[in-house]
């Protein structure tokens, strides 16, 4: 098997940047964690030089701290469609521009590299100044032509994302359009019956490409490309993934095709059997994939996985890991409506760092999800992203670094070290013994093993399916940014796409490839690979629990291990050591591909002895007990506010609000 190779290819990427990155290995000390009291040492017998470092770290921090904070207040209020007249595309567009020219001023790099000639290279503050030498150099431009490149694609991508979110999307059943967001849509696909509105839904998610393509993205694709290319880059993808990652696209490749040709063969059979199974090739037909593979028992386990105690359950959940936000204050905005944006997200308009005077400054948060309530399958959804997203909130609320820009989530922060620990915390959800304890109706009654059971059967054959439909957005944002500018056209666009969907996951896929809301977006075009890349750590971390502790769910040794070794560093250590400390070996896709393999025989017997020794031990749970996450928490929707712990007293009391609120509000009519 070539996935062993990965190990040897990803040691050897991060020693091989291009000329034109700006990453320095010199940033990653081992253990570069500045602790609140060594840091503040910098104030004691200053010379004149130590006076100059100090001053110049100091204004770097407070004027980003600001210029970030007025950005991600106009991303906040624009894609949550909030209705104050301070939110405006224009809005984001300048303060985006504000941000990154502050981050793009060459003055500074010069500084920064002066001043690292001044102190000691072990010493707090050359930590901080090579993180900031690496920031500055991401976004620099030594071009006056790519600056001009950069802010044209700033505009139009302002102007593409403001049409997208008044995209009226829905679909057409029984003669008549119902209009649903496109995660509405998604999730009738999975488990609407009737394969007329599946198909119907699958088209109105298709729409979506026809739209991106005829409103801007187009001439996006073109300007980004000019810009990267007047920087040196390859493309825009190499250009991404380069500042992100700290190898190129060619690097990044060679390990995703090691694992898309180690999974190619798993995948041809796991179709051959689909068919078998399910009743031949039209099951495949991308409007009846989802639904075939599990959409049955998605609607047999959405009694267990009501909507509106998905907040306490996360919330026991993570208090049982010992997972800390560290004083942070997060809005959680769950509930889909018209005009907000399309994907759940995790933003942080005030990063945690400690401060020049050794206090900490504890993050703010804002996420959101897209839940409907009313639909079948949504509380199993909504509260895995929730769980994602509240994954992401922990990370970047435990940073624990001398600077804002080492928990900002933007270049140089990994994509795959952001995505890392929301993705294993995510996985629990699907666990049995997860399920035994938190899977539970609201007549409080627990999830049977013989649906769990079922739910196995169904899915664990096909695990490779979702691996393949991860894979296959690089490889087609790859290829998009291969082709030749003349080439690049609306109607070559959204056929690369098909392409794209045969070559990786062997027929069109149940989420069309331009309907994924990633490639509009500058933060998150050429991002997907941090997803794959994510996942293949995520066994590898879920591997390592195992063996060490026996157990994933409610594991108090879970929360300290990853502050300590994922949180803390922030973007002071690169993705791939921070795997290795922790689970004490080189990144390698072996775990995931070994769950590929696993038979359902084998999962069946592991997951029920989980599932028996966790509801044993639910008998004598103290599950009335109050949840202590050191967080505040409101729950709004839009601009109005649903619940807040600072007002109800405690998590639990808010808790109550917001269920009643969500019961109430979707209540069934008779």
């Amino acid at each position: 098997m070539r996935i062993a190779t990965i190990t040897t290819l990803l040691t050897f990427t991060l020693h091989k940047a291009p000329a034109v990155s700006s990453f320095s290995t010199s940033l990653f000390t081992p253990r570069s964690l500045v602790s609140a009291a060594l840091y503040a040492t910098k104030t004691n017998a200053m010379t004149g030089s130590n006076i100059d470092v100090a001053n110049f770290i100091d204004s770097t921090n407070a004027n980003y701290e600001r210029l970030h904070r007025a950005f991600e207040m106009q991303f906040w209020g624009t894609k949550m469609a909030l209705s104050g007249p301070e939110y405006s595309t224009e809005a984001l567009t300048r303060t985006k521009g504000e941000m990154e020219a502050f981050l793009a001023d060459e003055s500074k790099l010069a500084k920064t590299r002066e001043l690292l000639e001044s102190v000691p290279d072990d010493s707090a503050e050359a930590t901080t100044l090579k993180m900031l030498e690496r920031t500055f150099g991401c976004y620099i431009m030594e071009s006056e032509e790519a600056t001009k490149f950069r802010s044209e694609a700033t505009k139009i991508e302002g102007q593409l994302e403001g049409a997208r979110n008044k995209l009226s999307l829905g679909a057409t059943i029984d003669g008549k359009f119902e209009e649903m967001s496109s995660v509405g849509l998604r999730n009738k696909v999975r488990v609407d019956p009737d394969e007329n509105v599946r198909k119907a839904c699958y088209e109105g998610l298709a729409k979506i490409g026809d739209f991106v393509t005829e409103n801007g993205f187009v001439e996006l694709v073109k300007v980004r490309n000019r810009m990267a290319k007047a920087l040196g880059y390859l493309d825009f993808y190499d250009y991404k993934v380069t500042n992100a990652e700290g190898f190129g696209k060619i690097a990044l490749f060679e390990i995703l095709d090691t694992l898309e040709e180690g999974t190619r063969p798993i995948l041809e059979s796991a179709r051959k059997r689909f068919v078998q199974e399910k009743g031949g090739d039209s099951t495949l037909e991308p409007w009846n994939q989802s639904f075939f593979m599990a959409g049955d028992v998605t609607r047999r386990l959405d009694p267990y996985f009501p909507f509106e105690k998905s907040v306490e359950q996360w919330g026991r959940s993570f208090a049982a890991m010992n997972i800390s936000y560290r004083g942070a204050t997060m809005d959680l905005d769950l509930l889909d409506r018209k005009g907000k944006y399309s994907n759940g997200f995790c933003h942080w308009p005030q990063p945690a760092w400690i401060k020049p005077d050794g206090s900490w400054q504890p993050s703010t948060t804002h996420f959101t999800s897209l839940a409907d309530p009313s639909a079948v399958g949504s509380g199993y959804t909504g509260l895995t992203t929730l769980m994602h997203e509240a994954g992401h909130a922990a990370h970047f609320a435990n940073i624990a670094m001398p600077s804002p820009l080492f928990s900002q989530e933007r270049s140089p922060t990994s994509v795959a070290y952001a995505e890392n620990q929301s993705m294993f915390l995510d996985s629990l959800v699907g666990d049995a013994d997860w399920m035994a304890k938190y899977a539970v109706s609201r007549e409080g009654e627990v999830v049977p093993w013989d649906l769990v059971a079922d739910q196995i059967r169904a899915t664990q054959p096909y695990k490779v399916f979702a691996l393949r439909g991860m894979l296959a957005v690089p490889y087609f944002e790859k290829a998009l940014y291969e082709m030749a500018e003349e080439d690049v056209t609306a109607e070559s666009i959204k056929a690369l796409a098909d392409k794209v969907e045969h070559d990786i996951q062997g027929g069109l896929s149940p989420r069309p490839l331009l309907s994924v809301p990633h490639i509009l977006s500058d933060e998150a075009s050429c991002y997907y690979h941090g997803y794959v890349l994510a996942e293949m750590s995520v066994h590898q971390t879920r591997e390592f629990f195992l063996k060490r502790d026996g157990y994933l769910t409610d594991n108090p040794q879970i929360g300290p291990s990853l502050t300590k070794s994922y949180w803390q560093p922030g973007n002071s250590e690169p993705f791939l050591s921070l795997v290795e400390n922790l689970t004490g070996a080189p990144l390698t896709g072996e775990a995931w591909v070994n769950e590929l393999k696993q038979s359902v025989e084998e999962v069946l017997k592991e997951e029920n002895v989980k599932y028996d020794s966790k509801r044993a031990e639910c008998l004598a749970d103290n599950s009335g007990k109050e949840i202590d996450l050191d967080m505040r928490i409101r729950i709004v929707d839009g601009d109005d506010v649903l619940a807040d712990t600072a007002d109800e007293g405690s998590f639990l009391a808010a808790c109550k609000v917001f269920e009643g609120y969500v019961q109430k509000r979707f209540a069934k009519k008779d």
